[in-house]
């Protein structure tokens, strides 16, 4: 069995010392074979999702066209048709598990997504509003035609993500003043979205309910590409504040004494979560439950004292590529929305989760 040191004359099993020049960590076996496992099932998810369909491909036809062999139909179903909307899953879930992963422990609460807290709401509200408006009002649409849909949505989120900061905050942030502000939000969100439904063009409504149900349907290089660059300069951002996502787990006078500035890493955090959620929003739709899922699997699975970032990325990004090739393969010609399926299957989770904090509180 392997120990380490972790205070002087104390050793802790099960992890690795690991040391380059001035640069030492600790190598801990479990997460990183949960992180290996969550890839190798992402991998699997996408060459499925890709080779599945009226034009069938075998998951090694997929990797073969993609290092260059294969025919041309094969070339087109695979990067013409499939591969962006497999790529746009992957991206989408990665961003919405990272955020919740990032709201999850700042509140250390596990219900604290953004989905729960109102920011995918905040970003939803914002783009209907551009959506149902864009058409008729022209100086609207001609400022969403500048702009673009994805950073009104972020817009959006930004908004939704400070009034809910601003709310809860009282010379801090509780984790269930922040839960119960943001569920306010998401129903303030909810009528509003509703609101606009009623009152725009019926066209323009239509088209906004369509992008309400999260669908990755018609989804090409053109919202992968804003997507990966968005996760690529966030996701080094956000690993770096790892250390500060550890140190907020503790009590605030521990916090404080380990040097660290409480509300600033909390608000940089929550910016980095809230524009993760609402990119991804941009990109698909409301995607539900995924930000609230995905970050609790990675933790249970790797048994981390708070949802691990990157693990969680993967496997947020594994759970919507399953619900798209669920959505597109079990019911037939009738292709589901693959947030009305992260929806049906997230839902049960919600349940567990509320059941057993209720359980927890009366213990």
């Amino acid at each position: 069995m392997t120990q380490v040191l972790d205070a002087p004359g104390r050793r802790v099993a099960g992890r690795r010392p690991l040391r380059a020049g001035p640069v030492s960590g600790v190598l801990r076996p479990r997460p990183l074979l949960v992180l290996l496992g969550g890839l190798v099932v992402l991998l699997a998810c996408v060459l499925l999702d890709i080779g599945l369909g009226e034009y069938q491909l075998s998951p090694g036809q997929v990797l073969v066209t993609l290092f260059g062999g294969g025919d041309y139909a094969d070339h087109y179903v695979v990067f013409g048709l499939r591969m962006p909307r497999a790529l746009t899953a992957v991206l989408v879930g990665a961003a919405l598990g990272l955020s919740g992963a990032i709201t999850q422990a700042v509140a250390r609460n596990p219900l604290a997504s953004p989905d729960m807290l109102g920011i995918t709401s905040g970003a939803g509200a914002a783009a209907v509003a551009v959506i149902v408006f864009g058409g008729t009002a022209g100086a609207l649409g001609g400022f969403a035609e500048a702009v673009g849909l994805p950073m009104i949505a972020l817009a959006g989120g930004l908004v939704a993500g400070l009034a809910i900061y601003g709310l809860a905050y009282r010379g801090g942030v509780d984790s269930y003043r922040i839960v119960l502000v943001g569920v306010g939000v998401t129903a303030l969100a909810g009528n509003a979205i509703y609101w606009l439904l009623t009152v725009g063009d019926v066209n323009d409504a239509g088209r906004a309910m369509v992008w309400l149900t999260g669908s990755l349907n018609a989804r090409g290089w053109d919202h992968v590409v804003p997507t990966a660059i968005a996760l690529a300069v966030l996701l080094p951002l956000t690993l770096l504040g790892a250390h500060a996502l550890g140190a907020l787990q503790f009590d605030d006078d521990t916090v404080r004494g380990l040097g660290l500035r409480r509300d600033l890493a909390r608000g940089l955090l929550l910016l980095a979560a809230v524009v993760l959620a609402s990119i991804a929003t941009a990109a698909a739709g409301p995607v539900q439950f995924v930000a609230l899922a995905a970050p609790q699997i990675a933790l249970r699975l790797s048994r981390s004292a708070r949802p691990p970032l990157v693990s969680s990325l993967v496997f947020g990004g594994a759970l919507v590529v399953a619900a798209d090739l669920l959505s597109r393969t079990a019911f037939g010609a009738a292709e589901m929305p693959v947030g009305i399926v992260t929806a049906i299957l997230g839902a049960p989770y919600l349940i567990y989760l509320l059941i057993r904090r209720y359980r927890e509180d009366r213990a």
